[in-house]
């Protein structure tokens, strides 16, 4: 038992020549032990792809990101994401966290950040306990049929609200379709369905539930880049809902706040707060933010390979 002085006293070594540091948070949560987990490792940038994807799959949550030095002279940071299966160009809730953690760690200063990943430079601003992610080039494009997607993640067309499917995002693209909130519970993916229905999709799909009353919808995202499998917070689908609210005349010229609710069905409970910006019907601007919080930090060897 330690008493005394030395209570006071912690020593943390620093990551000897086969390890790195990192940190693992909860984001998109309003208190720990909620949201989408991260594990956030420091100084990679001597890794390769393969020891990035080792670890990602080690660490198994839905993202990993590992950061480095930048390559473009606007960027601060640059970060590379990766899913236990496969890397990302860009991801919401893995830029939300991992900006958040340097600040917190302070390796970079509160405010604006320039961050380097697949899809560009994209801003993400820290303040508080959270951060707010501002999306890249907009990208809408005419969906598949409502339901042929309806039956491939297991409602049929009843379930879906008449509006149409839009492929939407900002940097990495999602199928979104909205579902009458009584089918939000029930829906099941067919991988082998979504594959052939969405070759190429790298986000997946997220079905929401809106309501236009509170402009807050609930949405579960089922990711192509985890098997299709449920994802708890997804701030890159959050942006495409942006768009999509845009594109069904659901956010008129201005500024139009939306809230979403996810990751009950996977028990991570989740609040992702949008901002979308129209200006002569198009959109100009989408963000995402919400609440980062510090679970756990540590070092990890580097793989071998």
């Amino acid at each position: 038992m330690v008493t005394g002085a030395e209570a006071t006293v912690a020593v943390v070594a620093a990551p000897g020549p086969d390890q790195l540091a990192y940190e693992v948070v909860d984001v998109f949560a309003s208190r720990p032990f909620s949201g989408n987990q991260l594990a956030v490792v420091l100084d990679a940038g001597r890794l390769s792809t393969e020891q990035c994807q080792t670890l990602a799959a080690e660490f198994g949550y839905s993202e990993s990101t590992f950061v480095s030095p930048p390559s473009d002279d606007s960027a601060d940071y640059r970060v590379r994401i990766f899913t236990p299966q496969t890397e990302l160009p860009f991801a919401g809730h893995p830029s939300v966290g991992t900006a958040h953690t340097l600040v917190r760690l302070g390796r970079l200063p509160a405010g604006v950040l320039r961050q380097e990943c697949g899809a560009g430079v994209v801003d993400v601003e820290v303040e508080g306990d959270g951060a707010r992610l501002t999306g890249g080039s907009v990208s809408r494009r005419p969906g598949p049929d409502v339901a042929a997607l309806a039956a491939a993640v297991g409602l049929t067309a009843a379930d879906a609200t008449g509006r149409p499917a839009h492929l939407v995002g900002c940097g990495i693209d999602f199928a979104q379709l909205e579902v009458r909130p009584g089918a939000l519970a029930r829906a099941v993916p067919d991988p082998a369905a979504l594959d052939a229905l969405l070759p190429g999709v790298q986000g997946g799909v997220s079905l929401l539930a809106w309501d236009a009353g509170t402009c807050t919808g609930t949405v579960r995202v089922l990711a192509a880049g985890l098997g299709w499998h449920e994802d708890p917070a997804t701030g890159s689908a959050a942006l495409g809902t942006g768009i999509w609210l845009a594109a069904e005349g659901l956010a008129g010229d201005g500024v139009t706040a939306y809230r979403l609710f996810q990751g009950e069905a996977v028990g991570r409970p989740s609040e992702l707060a949008g901002r979308v910006v129209v200006a002569g019907g198009a959109v100009t601007e989408v963000s995402v933010a919400g609440g980062v919080r510090p679970i756990a930090s540590g070092t990890v060897r580097v793989p071998a390979c």
